[in-house]
């Protein structure tokens, strides 16, 4: 499940890096879109990597 999660992470980031170079605007909507997905992600993580250390 992590390791899963950590290869969504680098996807998601890469595709947030390839739109923004692309748009040269960090306020498009689908730049702030990409963005908004990652965060969700790593809150994800985040949590997982939590309880898993309880």
């Amino acid at each position: 499940m992590v390791e899963e999660m950590n290869n969504r992470i680098i996807k998601l980031r890469q595709a947030l890096q390839e739109l923004i170079s692309q748009k040269d605007n960090l306020l498009d909507p689908k730049v702030i879109a990409a963005s908004q997905e990652l965060d969700e992600v790593l809150n994800e993580y985040n949590k997982l990597l939590k309880e898993l250390k309880k």
